[in-house]
């Protein structure tokens, strides 16, 4: 095998020719389970943990290694045990809010080309709730697919207003209609996992995305379970896990998602994510007659007319705003978070070095 079918492109392996120094090897991570990893090269997986030294220098969560990553890493014990020394920069990723009142946030995966976003007709389908997984996506420069499963539970007329839901709020993804009991839908899914591109699966449990992978690799390899009373799927993926289809593409299956959130960060962030995930409502703003219309009660404001008119949903303009809104909030409060964590930090080794003197 190469490291090419494993999802290594020029932009990746010419950062990693320059971090990863002489006895150093790359390998992809291919699971992350309760702070373990597992690592992928052309030789086949094995163990793997981070070292002390790379520890000392992660300054926060989103420096530790997540699925998808290319680390740089030593092997040992004849290769059947590897440590991790340095993580090569993320050409895409995925990250959320912490669940909780802190406002910090978690890499979930990196070096995504494809996220299929997965809603359940039956019980899970949210327009609200998908905006907030497009944002995320968006934000972290991965083409979005939406999967609508289960549509045998519904009847053809509620599957088009749901697909009708979907377009009136913006949405121009493209959309894919799964039937898991027939395998309908399971082939377009397969001719968008290119060879060598990694995708993954985005949704809350039970909507049937260990189902999915299973008829993609053909065989019941996950393990699944029997769907509740109400027709929805209960839980069965327990860790982020990256597996390698027979027609050569790669695809990460990870927990459902209980809680979302946006944080704004770095260069690219939540902001502009938003504006990308929304944007009829940025094309309506760019034709308000004032540039700093707040879109209330400003004469010409294309928002307001538009909304007034029925061509934009109120709702989802809500929605837009309550992001923007979010977001905004994040951003101060992680700012500010971050300063005091890295002046305590600084304290810290200055600490330890005037004790080792």
């Amino acid at each position: 095998m190469e490291l090419t079918e494993l999802g290594l492109d020029n932009q990746l392996a010419e950062q990693a020719s320059q971090l990863c120094k002489s006895g150093l090897r790359l390998a992809r991570v291919t699971a992350v389970d309760r702070g373990r990893f597992v690592v992928r090269d052309e030789r086949g997986e094995v163990p793997a943990e981070t070292t002390g030294k790379f520890l000392y220098h992660a300054e926060s969560s989103v420096d530790m290694p997540c699925v998808g990553d290319w680390v740089c890493v030593q092997y040992h014990d004849a290769d059947t045990f590897a440590s991790i020394h340095d993580v090569v920069p993320r050409k895409s990723f995925l990250r959320r809010k912490s669940p909780g009142k802190n406002v910090d946030f978690q890499m979930i995966a990196a070096n995504i080309d494809t996220a299929f976003i997965v809603q359940s007709c039956h019980f899970d389908f949210n327009v609200r709730r998908l905006e907030r997984y497009l944002v995320m996506v968006s934000e972290g420069h991965i083409t979005p697919v939406l999967l609508l499963t289960k549509t045998d539970l519904v009847s053809a007329d509620e599957l088009a207003r749901m697909v009708a839901n979907i377009r009136a709020a913006g949405i121009t993804a493209r959309i894919v209609k799964l039937c898991n009991m027939t395998g309908e839908g399971v082939e377009e899914v397969k001719s968008l996992v290119l060879p060598g591109k990694t995708c993954c699966l985005l949704g809350s449990s039970g909507v049937g995305k260990t189902t999915l992978i299973n008829l993609l690799l053909g065989k019941g390899e996950l393990e699944t379970r029997s769907v509740s009373g109400t027709g929805e799927g209960r839980h069965t993926t327990t860790r982020r896990h990256l597996f390698m289809l027979d027609n050569g593409g790669l695809m990460i299956d990870m927990p459902g998602m209980r809680e979302l959130g946006m944080l704004v960060l770095g260069i690219l962030g939540a902001g502009e994510g938003i504006d990308d995930s929304f944007t009829d409502i940025k094309a309506l703003a760019a034709s308000c007659r004032f540039a700093d219309c707040t879109h209330n009660n400003e004469p010409g404001c294309a928002i307001r007319k538009a909304i007034d008119s029925g061509e934009l949903n109120p709702a989802h303009y809500q929605s837009y705003l309550k992001l923007k809104a979010e977001s905004d909030f994040n951003e101060m409060s992680y700012v500010d978070k971050r300063r005091k964590d890295k002046a305590f930090g600084k304290m810290v080794k200055t600490v330890l070095k005037g004790k080792h003197k």
